[in-house]
């Protein structure tokens, strides 16, 4: 049930419940108010609930990015020291004559 189809329902229920004696008519009046009342702190929840998953969202992405950036920088990392480590054990070999 979507917000509109919910707000249509509820003012049909008032509207019928304002055809009832007054006897019976405050109790179940204050029983719609107290579902209006639940059903705007359940909005406000669940808008409160998608604004935490879309910040845990953008989060989550940034920190793949900066795995991502943190592997490639071990892998360019990684290869210069084996280029240095080459070249310092080809330097340190004696030349054969």
């Amino acid at each position: 049930m979507n917000e509109q189809e919910f707000q249509q329902k509820l003012g049909e229920l008032l509207g019928q419940i304002n055809t009832l004696p007054e006897g019976d008519r405050s109790q179940l009046i204050s029983l719609a108010d107290e579902t209006r009342h639940r059903h705007d702190r359940m909005k406000k929840t669940i808008g409160d609930l998608q604004d935490s998953l879309d910040f845990l969202r953008l989060s989550v992405k940034y920190l793949v990015f900066d795995l991502e950036a943190t592997r490639r920088e071990n892998q360019y990392l990684r290869k210069l020291l084996d280029r240095q480590g080459g070249a310092a054990e080809e330097s340190d070999e004696p030349e054969a004559e």
